[in-house]
């Protein structure tokens, strides 16, 4: 496991990714998942590894929601990210294909957002609401808020390896023990 984790430090910390992507409305450029699959593809073969990502439908109520998981596999072992989100019902002028699509797109583009540690918060539209309620703002923010024991792990990894805790911190809500156990790992 040990290994992998250094392939996916090597890949966090060289990954670049551009916003190919226009939003005219909003006036600011954006990325989606396919921009960040299409920046991950170099460091595939170089690092040895694969990555998935899964969708699952975890509830129906109050909105629908999808959990999305990013993976990275050597063929042996796997590090997995995910992102929480919910489909816009009342999202006018999609059809209901369109609105789980939208919220499938973004679920993808922040669970491999929290593998490969990308800041997002630069994003006009990580804050931009575009005029919807704070129903789906609630829910990205709570995806926020936990950080699993497998991804505290990594965090610790990846501080140790040289990496921010600030960029550890714009994905997760840390408690002070929980920075104070990531930074001594830098240590």
């Amino acid at each position: 496991m040990k290994e992998l984790n250094q392939k996916l430090a090597i890949v966090q910390t060289k990954l670049k990714t551009k916003k190919t992507s226009y939003n005219a409305f909003g006036k600011y450029y954006f990325r989606k998942a396919e921009d960040i699959l299409e920046a991950v593809k170099p460091f595939l073969l170089e690092q040895g590894v694969s990555v998935t990502i899964n969708e699952e439908l975890i509830t129906h109520d109050p909105v629908p929601t999808i959990k999305s998981t990013a993976t990275i596999t050597d063929g042996e072992n796997a590090i997995h990210a995910t992102a929480i989100v919910g489909v816009d019902l009342n999202q006018k002028g999609m059809q209901t294909a369109q609105q789980f699509g939208a919220a499938s797109s973004y679920g993808k583009k922040y669970a491999l957002g929290n593998l490969f540690l990308i800041d997002d918060t630069a994003d006009a539209d990580s804050t931009n609401e575009h005029g919807k309620s704070n129903a789906v703002s609630k829910i990205k923010q709570a995806a926020k808020l936990s950080i699993t024991a497998e991804q505290l792990q990594k965090a610790r990894e990846y501080v140790a390896a040289g990496g921010k805790i600030e960029a550890i911190e714009s994905k997760y809500k840390l408690t002070n023990e929980q920075r104070k156990d990531i930074t001594k790992a830098k240590k």
